[in-house]
């Protein structure tokens, strides 16, 4: 048999005075505390009182000092989305936890000296200073092979011209240059994706990037400690297997990031579907959605409610549903 409304409430945690107060508030929806608390025969000092539990789980709103009461339904399904959020938050700070402890135990961890033999330093550096232009310039010319970049955000330092300078002048030998950028770079800088695309530079996006980090060839992978959008300090690394290693996932995000058919006229735009689906499965409200992908608020609903109606589907939890069925994403 079907909960009541009741048993709804004291799921929730929600004591019977709480509960009472609930079923008395829908004549008082709409109006201010002080009309509610008279409505309710309280003083409004009470009726805040009573309404901090309700508006703690959404049940009851205030806005503008007026009393709201949503339907229960659409408020507990609100409720059970935040609360999802929630919980894949904290699971993935537990499982970042739960990397960080090796690390802690790693030093007694190392064998004995007496045990090693023929120990070598690894190739590299972690590392503050000197002029990153500079230093960027004389890996390039110092190296061999592909230049392979991660860029979520340096279309828009200062340098990037130059930096576009020192990259022509190594493409013009024949060398071969491949960029991964967010999606919202091809709205928030396209003149700086065309200008590296007229160097003849592969360009492809995805929905986002943890980090900067660039592959020159065999020789040079350099990133930021810890990964992310820093200039400093950052990770010079040179050892044959860890760039290697560094080029393996560079070319694992090549091959999910997707092709911009043409920058010229800054008009072409990847199909954001995909990019849609990932944002709407990872739980982000529109107004994020908008943000990392440099789209307006009103694309972002425009586009959800004609993905939903492809999918024949009424919900974004179905959408992320039939979505995989289909192989979407």
């Amino acid at each position: 048999m079907a909960a009541d409304t009741s048993s709804v409430l004291n799921a929730l945690g929600l004591d019977r005075n709480t509960e009472r107060l609930y079923f008395a508030l829908p004549p008082a929806s709409g109006h201010t505390v002080d009309e509610a608390a008279r409505i309710l025969r309280g003083t409004p000092e009470e009726l805040v009182r009573g309404l901090e539990p309700l508006l703690h789980l959404g049940l009851v709103r205030l806005v503008d000092d007026r009393v709201e009461v949503p339907v229960l339904a659409e408020a507990v399904a609100e409720l059970v989305q935040r609360e999802a959020r929630l919980a894949a938050t904290s699971s993935q700070r537990l499982r970042e936890l739960a990397i960080a402890v090796p690390h802690l135990v790693a030093a007694s961890t190392r064998p004995s000296e007496r045990d090693l033999t023929d120990v070598r330093p690894l190739d590299g550096e972690l590392s503050t200073g000197g002029n990153p232009l500079e230093l960027l310039g004389q890996m390039i010319r110092t190296s061999r092979g592909d230049m392979l970049w991660l860029r979520p955000d340096a279309w828009a330092m200062p340098r990037e011209a130059a930096v576009a300078a020192v990259l022509a002048e190594a493409m013009a030998t024949g060398r071969r240059s491949r960029a991964i950028y967010p999606v919202r770079a091809l709205s928030e800088a396209p003149e700086a994706l065309q200008a590296r695309a007229r160097l003849g530079e592969q360009i492809r996006v995805m929905s986002e990037l943890p980090t900067r980090m660039f592959i020159l060839g065999q020789s040079h992978a350099v990133l930021p400690e810890p990964l992310g959008t820093a200039d400093e300090p950052r990770i010079h690394v040179r050892q044959r297997a860890l760039v290697t290693l560094l080029t393996m996932w560079f070319e694992s995000l090549w091959s999910r990031a997707a092709p911009v058919p043409r920058l010229d006229g800054g008009e072409a735009r990847p199909d954001l579907r995909q990019f849609l689906l990932e944002q709407l499965v990872a739980g982000y409200t529109d107004e994020l959605i908008a943000r990392r992908l440099g789209i307006s608020l009103r694309t972002v609903r425009r586009r959800i409610a004609s993905l939903m109606e492809d999918l024949g589907v009424d919900t974004r939890f179905q959408a992320g549903v039939e979505a995989s069925r289909r192989g979407w994403i």
